[in-house]
């Protein structure tokens, strides 16, 4: 029993539909499989902070699978996060090492977004074993092809999206919906490809107003009675007080005169239980990333590729962003049949 291994997990940044699959994922592979001892730390990496954690027992894995949000709370705590006058913040990373041995861990398993990684990525250099797990309903995680908490988060846009069809032809409107993205576009482009959005606009394009509004005004004279414009969080001007909703349509409106609403979608992306597709995907993380401590294979993420998971150093994946890029086949694809994305129209040919 002595030799038993010892690992901690904990969920940082916003939360998301899928982190407690993956908790039990890990948890349940590491104790039935490797008969490990496996401690949640509370809050993200405050809860290392504080040394804050309880043992996590099968007993306790039970019924969490379908749970929405984390059973272990979370938090947006950045360890090496400087203050103004130069000092580092309570959240010493020497203090997280100090806990981590004295909790006797033999390797701490992250599971989050990009600054998550960027931060298990730092922490592996300071000599932790560490094993990171992708999350987040953006899926901009760099260096796999896909996150859980996405696919619920399109799910719910979709449905979102669907639901606003109804209203909007009932009423002659453009209506626009604003979607999360603040730097990546995935959940707009997803769910606007599903939804049927007419106008889809993301941070990573370029967007021409004079090119959205042409082509509002256009289906107007062809007698489309409505239209639906999805819009990513992110595509709101910095410095500007208005959602990214609010200013696409009221631009919208002062430029055609089109009767224009707009509906932000919000935090209900990340709320509720997962959908089946996100508790395999976050299961399937959770597995692989145990494999990998049992064979003392740290400094990793567990990413999907070619529906294969396939471990990678944190120090790739470390400070960089998944975006959609203007060649990006499922825009070349909805282009192809009228899309628009406000962009200069350097994208008409049809690209299969």
């Amino acid at each position: 029993m002595a030799n038993r291994q010892r690992i901690g997990i904990l969920t940082a940044g916003g939360d998301c539909p899928g982190l407690n699959a993956a908790i039990r994922g890990v948890a349940k592979t590491a104790i039935v499989k490797h008969g490990m001892e496996v401690f949640g730390i509370s809050d993200g990496f405050l809860g290392l902070i504080n040394k804050e954690y309880i043992e996590l027992t099968e007993s306790r894995l039970s019924g969490i699978l379908t749970l929405g949000g984390t059973i272990l709370g979370t938090s947006r705590v950045k360890p090496f996060k400087k203050q103004s006058n130069g000092d580092r913040t309570i959240s010493k990373p020497e203090l997280i090492k100090e806990h981590y041995e004295q909790m006797g861990l033999d390797c701490l398993v992250c599971i989050g977004g990009n600054g998550t990684q960027k931060t298990a990525n730092r922490l592996a250099k300071e000599g932790l074993n560490i094993v990171g797990i992708p999350k987040t309903i953006d899926n901009d995680v760099y260096g796999t092809e896909m996150t859980f908490g996405f696919d619920s988060a399109v799910n719910i846009a979709t449905e979102a999206i669907d639901r606003l069809h109804s209203t909007a032809n009932s009423h002659k409107r453009i209506i626009v919906i604003e979607v999360m993205g603040h730097n990546a576009g995935w959940i707009a482009l997803y769910a606007g490809l599903a939804g049927g959005g007419d106008v889809i606009l993301i941070p990573e394009l370029e967007i021409d107003m004079d090119i959205v509004t042409n082509y509002l005004e256009e289906r107007a004279y062809k007698n489309k009675d409505y239209s639906i414009v999805v819009v990513a969080e992110g595509v709101s001007p910095k410095r500007k007080k208005k959602s990214a909703a609010e200013y696409i349509a009221k631009m919208i409106s002062e430029r055609t005169g089109l009767e224009t609403r707009e509906t932000v979608l919000g935090y209900v992306q990340r709320g509720g239980t997962p959908s089946p597709m996100d508790r395999i995907l976050a299961t399937r993380y959770g597995s692989a990333a145990v494999d990998l401590i049992a064979g003392n294979d740290y400094g990793k993420m567990v990413t999907l590729r070619n529906n294969t998971i396939v471990p990678v150093p944190l120090e790739e994946i470390a400070g960089k962003l998944k975006v959609v890029t203007d060649d990006n086949p499922l825009v070349l694809k909805a282009i192809s049949m009228g899309t628009c994305f406000g962009h200069n129209g350097s994208y008409k040919k049809n690209n299969d």
